[in-house]
């Protein structure tokens, strides 16, 4: 099967080990890891980029892999209880839910936290307009409350809850405007919000663009099966639950390793 005309992608499924190969003609190097522990592959491929620092991004690559595995768990557990009032109309008509708030604030409070650099800059889908208004006021609550949640349940942090003006703060960090020049994080907090009403596929998009260049990527999606993508034809204690995550090589590292880690390592409440 073909990815668009950039990539060329074989599969190849043996009785003992399942490889995956990709060919893209793109001339640009990427490190891309996928989703299990099962597999690990490595592929060669043509770069014209200048030299970078092997190292450079792989700090980077880490922190939104987090940032991305706490908001698809914060997201997860939306979708499982979803009540009526998780979804507000925007201005546009557009369905928006508290999960949708709670990923950026997670991505945004993770990204703000960790990062070295002095300077963040984050451009994203949402605001905290609506959420400013009377009739909000309990959305705001409950996004508070998973956001705290979400993050009181993983180790790496021992903080005093979130505020509501915390949380507020947090998602209007994604009102960067970009540009050219620094670095910009990108995020889709949640990519398939409709799907994500239905009960269906929807991810976490995260990634990192440097003087206009995209560097890495973060793709996390909790309903994805790991094996079979029919839902009929699925057994019912197969893992779903994927995280794919990409970025940008030296030079001199001429090689693709591709990875397997199911997404139960990174969301420890996903089934």
């Amino acid at each position: 099967m073909a990815w668009s005309s950039r990539f060329s992608f074989q599969f190849t499924r043996t009785s003992s080990a399942t490889s995956f190969v990709f060919l893209p003609t793109t001339t640009l190097p990427l490190q891309i890891h996928f989703p299990s522990v099962s597999a690990r592959r490595s592929i060669t491929t043509k770069t014209t980029r200048a030299k970078m620092d092997i190292g450079a991004y792989e700090q980077d690559l880490a922190i939104a892999i987090k940032a991305a595995s706490l908001a698809a768990r914060l997201c997860q557990s939306v979708q499982k209880s979803l009540l009526q009032t998780d979804t507000q109309a925007k201005m546009d008509s557009s369905p928006v839910t508290v999960a949708d708030y709670g990923s950026q604030a997670l991505v945004s409070f993770v990204l703000e936290r960790e990062l070295q650099s002095g300077v963040f800059s984050m451009v994203a889908e949402e605001d905290s307009g609506d959420l400013q208004k009377n009739d909000a006021q309990d959305m705001v609550e409950r996004i508070t409350a998973l956001v705290n949640e979400t993050i009181s349940n993983d180790s790496a942090y021992n903080i005093s809850p979130l505020t509501t003006g915390d949380v507020l703060a947090a998602i209007d960090r994604g009102k960067s405007e970009g540009g050219p020049h620094g670095r910009h994080w990108v995020l889709d907090p949640i990519d398939g919000t409709k799907g994500f009403l239905r009960g269906d596929q929807y991810a976490v998009a995260l990634g990192l663009l440097d003087e206009g260049e995209v560097i890495l990527g973060v793709l996390a999606c909790p309903n994805l099966p790991w094996t079979s993508v029919s839902i009929s034809a699925r057994p019912s204690n197969d893992p779903i639950g994927c995280l794919f995550s990409a970025r940008k090589v030296p030079l001199k590292s001429l090689k693709m390793h591709l990875s397997l880690n199911h997404m139960r390592q990174h969301i420890p409440c996903m089934t």
